[in-house]
C-alpha cells in the first residue's frame, strides 16, 4: 500500500521504515530540511539499533523516501499517518495539539478521495473528533476516514516492538478503514501480532492508560526501594518475589532515579489534565507524578549523603546520561534533575555516556570524557545512571585504582553489594537494605 508518514521524529521515522521493511511504499514528510537531507544521505538523526540498516536497505529497494513536500507524497497515498509532536504544553499540563491540528489542515487539502488519516501521535481523547470535524470543515464532500493507532515502542527496542507486537490498537467505526488498516497490518499476522478494533476514543484513552499504569509500577517498586533501606530489606528479592505472580509479572519492577523519557512524563500529566477536565480525578496517578518528580531530586541527597554529606568541592564521575540505555533521549533523563542539584551543592561533575553526548552537550554544563575510565579518573565518586551494558562489566580493580575515594552510587542496581564491599567499595545501592 502507498503510506505517508508525516512528522519523521522517533515514532514517525521508526513506523515508517518497519512498514516499508512489511513491503509498503512509504514517504516520510518532514518540514525539518537539515534533517531530510541527512535522511536522504542515510544518515539516521535518532540512535536505535538496527533503524539504520533497515533504512538503507529500504532505501535502496525504493520502497522508502524523504521529503519536505507533503503535496506530492499525500496525493495518491492509502494511508496518512500523523507522528508529530505532542510535547507538555507550558503553564497547563495539556498535550500541545499545535503540530496535530497544523498537520490535518495541511492534509485535508491534499489527501485523496478516499484516503484514511490516520493519528499516531499520543493524543488526548477527543482529539480524533476534532481532526475529523477539521476535515469535514475543509472537505466537506470527501469521504475520509479518521483513525486512532496508538504506538506502544520502548526507546531502544523499538524495531522489536513494532514486529513482534503485544497488540495492535485501531481506533475505527469505519468498515473501508478497518480494511485499509488489516492490509497495512497483514504482514505482521505470520507473528500472531492481535489486532484489537475499538472506538477512536477508547483506542486514544488505552494509550494513556498504559503508559500511566506502567508509570505506576516503576513508582511502586522505587517506594518499596526506599522502605527496603529503612527494614534491611533488598529491593531486588523483593521484585522477584512479587514479580513471580503472573498476575503483577516481572517487567517494570527495577528500582532506580525515576522514570524519564518522551512517554511517560508528558503522557501521565496528560492524562491527569484530561481526567480533572472530566471531574473524573485520577489521583494514583497524581500521586505517581508527583512522586516521580520528587525522586529524582532526592537522588542527588542520596549521592550527597553517600559523599559523606558535603560535595563541595569534590569531582563527581557520573556514567550514563540519557533516561534509558540504547537510545540517545534526553528528554526528562534523571540525569538533568540529578547534576544541576549535584552542581548547586558545590560539585565539579564529569560525565560520559555511549550515545547521548552530543544531546546532552545542549542541556547539561558538565565536562564530558571520552570513556568510563576517562571519566573516573581522579573522581572523589562514581556514580551510575544509566544502566548501560558497557557499564556492567567495568574492570573494578582499575575502577577502584583510578577513584580518589572508592565511593560508587549506583542507581540502577548493576552490581552486588557483596562483591563491592568484598573489592573495598563504600557501594550505595537502591533499596538494597545496609
Amino acid at each position: 500500500m502507498r503510506l505517508v508518514m508525516v512528522g519523521a521524529g522517533y515514532v514517525g521515522l521508526v513506523s515508517g521504515v518497519c512498514f516499508a521493511d512489511f513491503g509498503h511504499d512509504v514517504v516520510c514528510v518532514d518540514k525539518d530540511p537539515a534533517k531530510i537531507a541527512r535522511l536522504k544521505n542515510g544518515e539516521v538523526p535518532i540512535f536505535e539499533p538496527g533503524l539504520d540498516t533497515m533504512l538503507e536497505a529500504n532505501m535502496r529497494a525504493g520502497r522508502l523516501s524523504f521529503t519536505t513536500d507533503l503535496t506530492e507524497a499525500a496525493r495518491d497515498a492509502d494511508a496518512i499517518f500523523i507522528a508529530v509532536g505532542t510535547p507538555t504544553r507550558r503553564g497547563d499540563g495539556h498535550a500541545d495539539l499545535t503540530y496535530v491540528y497544523e498537520a490535518t489542515r495541511e492534509i485535508a487539502v491534499l489527501a485523496a478521495e478516499n484516503a484514511v488519516i490516520v493519528t499516531k501521535s499520543t493524543v488526548p481523547v477527543g482529539t480524533g473528533d476534532e481532526v475529523e470535524r477539521i476535515l469535514r470543515e475543509i472537505r466537506p464532500g470527501a469521504n475520509i476516514s479518521v483513525v486512532s493507532n496508538p504506538e506502544f515502542l520502548r526507546e531502544g527496542a523499538a524495531i522489536e516492538d513494532f514486529k513482534r507486537p503485544d497488540r495492535i490498537v485501531i481506533g475505527t467505526d469505519s468498515d473501508h478503514a478497518r480494511y485499509v488498516m488489516t492490509e497495512i497490518y497483514r504482514p505482521l499476522y505470520i507473528n500472531q501480532g492481535p489486532l484489537l478494533f475499538v472506538s477512536r476514543r477508547t483506542s486514544e484513552l488505552i494509550k494513556y492508560a498504559a503508559n500511566a499504569f506502567l508509570a505506576m509500577k516503576i513508582t511502586f517498586i522505587n517506594e518499596m526501594a526506599d522502605l527496603c533501606e529503612k527494614l534491611d530489606a533488598d529491593v531486588q528479592d523483593v521484585a522477584r518475589g512479587i514479580g513471580l505472580d503472573n498476575r503483577i509479572g516481572a517487567k517494570f519492577l527495577h528500582a532506580g532515579p525515576g522514570y524519564g523519557g518522551s512517554c511517560f512524563p508528558k503522557d501521565t500529566l496528560a492524562l491527569v489534565k484530561t481526567a480533572q477536565d472530566a471531574n473524573s480525578p485520577t489521583r494514583l496517578i497524581e500521586t505517581v507524578v508527583e512522586v516521580n518528580s520528587r525522586r529524582k531530586k532526592r537522588m542527588a541527597e542520596k549521592i550527597i549523603a553517600a559523599c559523606g554529606g558535603s560535595v563541595a568541592g569534590k569531582r563527581i564521575a557520573v556514567l550514563g546520561l540519557a533516561f534509558k540505555p540504547n537510545t540517545d533521549d534526553m528528554r526528562d533523563a534523571p540525569s538533568l534533575d540529578i547534576i544541576p542539584a549535584l552542581q548547586a551543592a558545590g560539585a565539579e561533575v564529569i560525565a560520559y555516556d555511549p550515545e547521548s553526548m552530543e544531546q546532552a552537550r545542549q542541556v547539561l554544563n558538565v565536562g564530558f570524557a571520552e570513556g568510563p575510565y576517562d571519566c573516573i579518573e581522579g573522581a572523589d565518586a562514581l556514580v551510575i545512571i544509566t544502566e548501560w551494558n558497557a557499564f556492567r562489566a567495568l574492570d573494578l580493580k582499575r575502577v577502584k585504582a583510578s577513584l580518589k575515594s572508592p565511593v560508587v552510587v549506583d542507581l540502577r542496581n548493576i552490581y552486588r553489594p557483596q562483591e563491592m564491599k568484598a573489592l573495598g567499595f563504600t557501594y550505595h545501592g537502591i533499596g538494597r537494605g545496609a
